[in-house]
């Protein structure tokens, strides 16, 4: 297809977003912070993944919409596909990024506390997209910032646009979301893309099946709160759920988390998804993972139709791409 056709279609689709905007959803967007997928309602949520339809075909050339704008990454734990996959949607939207992703090249190395660096950093910019260790960073952040706080990850609190990308992911595989069953394994107590993805899901008509050591369950209050929306199941062996479900999302251990290194030593390895256990999966089965992975994926599974993972990675541009469009573009 030649360039300027393509050019011209996703301007036609990106034009449609705008028109569709001024008919008010996505106003209810606007300098909006982001710290749990709860702050969504369903509709909310479908006009996000309907919104990262549009800007695949907008990522192919980019634009100008965000151009002025900048985005602040401020990672004081590791990352790699959230912080890189937030730039390069800043970009893509002609917005520029600044930021760090080691908090010793910060001030915090010596000494400034938390609530300063945001305070300093919302004069840099026009949005921040946040991850910390610590529980209830971003609702900190939002409280003193003046910009919009993306919450990018806290603690083993909550992922929310992880979440989203997770629901696009199932979506553009499976072409719905509702009636589908839905199985989470790993560590379901630490895990934060757990917490946002099981509320995420809550929000549709699908069987949900937990599967996690007993040490590693869900927490009670999130899964009592999931319970009064939706069918959910908890077990230990995934062998017994295989056969009957749609979408296997895969997580690790999470190391990190652990107060005591030896509960984590005996946990590791716990599940580990290879051909032998796939035996009895559906034909369909579509395979997940937030990623990084450690062992609980084997590297065979990459060549199966049933891995999805790095697919759902490249989802990540298109999700942020538009969060980021909906908070900052003024132009609606």
């Amino acid at each position: 297809m030649q360039k300027s056709v393509v050019w011209k279609q996703k301007s036609n689709i990106y034009s449609n977003i705008k028109i569709i905007a001024k008919q008010g959803m996505a106003m209810q967007f606007a300098n909006r912070s982001i710290i749990s997928i709860q702050d969504f309602t369903k509709e909310e949520i479908n006009y996000i993944l309907k919104t990262s339809q549009a800007m695949e075909l907008v990522a192919k050339t980019g634009t100008n919409t965000l151009k002025g704008k900048i985005l602040a990454t401020l990672f004081f734990e590791p990352s790699t596909r959230t912080r890189l996959s937030f730039e390069a949607a800043m970009q893509k939207l002609g917005g520029t990024t600044i930021g760090f992703n080691d908090v010793e090249t910060s001030s915090a190395k010596k000494g400034e506390n938390f609530v300063d660096t945001i305070r300093t950093v919302e004069n840099y910019a026009d949005i921040i997209a946040l991850r910390h260790n610590l529980e209830g960073a971003a609702v900190v952040a939002k409280e003193y910032s003046k910009v919009p706080i993306i919450n990018s990850g806290t603690g083993a609190q909550e992922h929310p646009t992880q979440a989203l990308i997770d629901l696009y992911t199932i979506q553009k595989e499976k072409h719905q979301i509702d009636n589908l069953k839905i199985a989470i394994i790993g560590d379901l107590r630490y895990g934060r893309t757990v917490h946002s993805l099981a509320r995420a899901l809550a929000n549709y008509n699908v069987e949900l099946f937990l599967i996690s050591p007993d040490a590693l369950r869900i927490q009670k209050n999130i899964l009592k709160e999931i319970k009064n929306k939706i069918s959910v199941t908890e077990k230990q062996n995934v062998e017994d759920i295989l056969p009957k479900i749609d979408v296997l999302y895969v997580t690790r251990i999470q190391r990190e988390r652990f107060p005591d290194p030896t509960e984590y030593a005996k946990l590791k390895g716990a599940y580990r998804i290879d051909q032998k256990i796939l035996k009895t999966a559906k034909k369909d089965l579509i395979i997940l993972h937030p990623l990084p992975r450690i062992d609980e994926i084997a590297s065979e599974i990459d060549q199966t139709p049933h891995a999805r993972y790095f697919q759902q990675v490249g989802n990540g541009l298109f999700v942020r791409m538009a969060i980021l469009s909906l908070i900052l573009d003024t132009t609606k």
